[in-house]
């Protein structure tokens, strides 16, 4: 073989269709675009049309809504905290904290931290502080000699006057009337 025997395989090589070049070969003048608007023109798409049939995101049904209000935690479960110990990530001899937990690979960043949940064993006491906890995660981890403390405070939204809104003040006095009933049945 010579370097001027070098061939591409049959058909590998394709040559691309040369339009606008005359009206006899039919692909002339529009280049078999049609005529004007947005198809017409280069570097366009009409996305999510599908040639005037229903398109998918129609077809599909749509359920609730995405609440804005939410509150974004990251979350971890104490299992998975177990086996960082045990994989010597996690250093129980201090207190671990949202920023410890990040640096071990273990949550990733969120607007309001770091919520413990109960799935998973752990036997090893560790003084843990984040934003939330489970109920379950709480009583293991306290079960282990460990302690837990929750430091998240849901944000209070004030109206003009700088007050708490009025949604918060109805939930703050039922709170109040609770407390008070619960107080004098107890009594």
């Amino acid at each position: 073989m010579k370097l001027n025997e070098i061939r591409n395989n049959p058909g590998a090589h394709k040559r691309k269709l040369k339009v606008g070049r005359g009206s006899s070969s039919g692909l002339g003048k529009t280049s078999g675009r049609g005529v004007k608007g947005a198809k017409a023109r280069t570097g366009t798409k009409v996305y999510g049309f599908e040639g005037g049939q229903m398109p998918l995101h129609m077809r599909m049904p749509k359920r609730g809504f995405n609440n804005i209000f939410a509150n974004d935690f990251s979350e971890v479960n104490i299992g998975r905290l177990q086996k960082a110990i045990d994989a010597k990530r996690l250093d129980i001899s201090a207190k671990v904290t949202e920023e410890v937990l990040r640096k071990a690979g273990l949550v990733h960043k969120s607007r309001d931290g770091v919520r413990l949940l109960g799935k998973g064993e752990i036997t090893a006491k560790l003084d843990i502080e984040v934003a939330g906890v489970s109920a379950g995660a709480r009583a293991a981890i306290e079960k282990a000699g460990g302690s837990v403390t929750a430091t998240f405070k849901k944000k209070v939204y004030m109206n003009k006057k700088g007050e708490p809104g009025k949604r918060h003040q109805r939930r703050a006095k039922s709170a109040e009337t609770r407390a008070a009933r619960s107080a004098a049945a107890s009594q």
